[in-house]
């Protein structure tokens, strides 16, 4: 049985929100992989995301990493809004964990009810945790707090989650950027997976392998030749799933170790 680390990893291979090439990133740097979450464009898709966001959510709060009574999570637009809005379902519906979502405007609205948020309107007491797909720089996170602190200062970021940490330097070198972010902002920043175990999770001999659970069982016990289907222990649904994993060659994986290591904090 795999765990959701794992599971995670295979759904943003199946969903192509992992990539393996040759890609310029926001900061500049040309990256062997890409994360994607813009790929993820199902109601089917943004449901699993919810599904792995939630968990991670619900286990930090578990384990006292942000406050049990954070009452906000915020998107940032654009990219931010649907993953923001998937994880609250996710946690409403999983865990019955009611929290209010957000997003901001690029503009602010000065007709009909104005502002420059949407949703569940920062105010006194709220306690913010910002959801993103991943972090490079961290250039969103401090924009987002600056943008959150600038407009609702009686509220308050407790934290960020991600989907994915590059582990990559920072603007101080000795720092990952996610490090570097949490000194300077005084908030956690975790992620559903690292890119440590991302490689380590590809470079497993038994992962290109059908999951467990992977094939539904006919009347006779005998299993069908039908697509595969991955059961979500968090929403209790079997999602099918016919699309063969692009795993990437040895090379490419070799490549990804040496970016790693060429970008870590020195």
């Amino acid at each position: 049985m795999m765990n959701y680390k794992e599971e995670f990893v295979r759904f943003l291979l199946e969903s192509g929100a992992l990539k393996f090439g040759d890609f310029t990133l926001k900061s500049g740097r040309r990256s062997p992989y890409m994360i994607n979450t813009g790929a993820l464009d199902s109601g089917e898709s943004l449901s699993r995301l919810g599904c792995f966001y939630a968990r991670a959510i619900h286990e930090k709060m578990e384990l006292g990493v942000i406050p049990q009574d954070t009452s906000i999570l915020f998107g940032s637009a654009y990219k931010g809004i649907p993953l923001a809005a998937a994880a609250s379902i996710a946690l409403a519906a999983a865990f019955d964990i009611n929290l209010g979502y957000a997003f901001n405007r690029k503009e602010t609205k000065d007709h009909g009810e104005g502002g420059i948020f949407v949703g569940r309107k920062p105010g006194p007491g709220d306690r913010i945790l910002v959801v993103d797909d991943v972090m490079t720089a961290g250039t969103a996170l401090r924009d987002t707090v600056d943008l959150i602190g600038g407009h609702a200062p009686e509220a308050k970021v407790v934290g960020s989650v991600i989907a994915v940490d590059r582990k990559e330097h920072g603007k101080d070198l000795r720092l990952s950027a996610v490090a570097e972010v949490q000194y300077e902002l005084g908030i956690p920043v975790f992620s559903i997976v690292e890119i440590d175990e991302i490689v380590a999770v590809l470079k497993s001999p038994s992962f290109a392998e059908s999951p467990d659970d992977a094939r539904d069982a006919g009347e006779d016990g005998m299993e069908n030749e039908g697509p595969v289907s991955i059961y979500c222990d968090i929403c209790e649904r079997k999602y099918k799933n016919a699309v063969p994993l692009a795993l990437p060659t040895p090379a490419q994986i070799a490549s990804i170790e040496e970016y790693l290591k060429a970008n870590r904090p020195t």
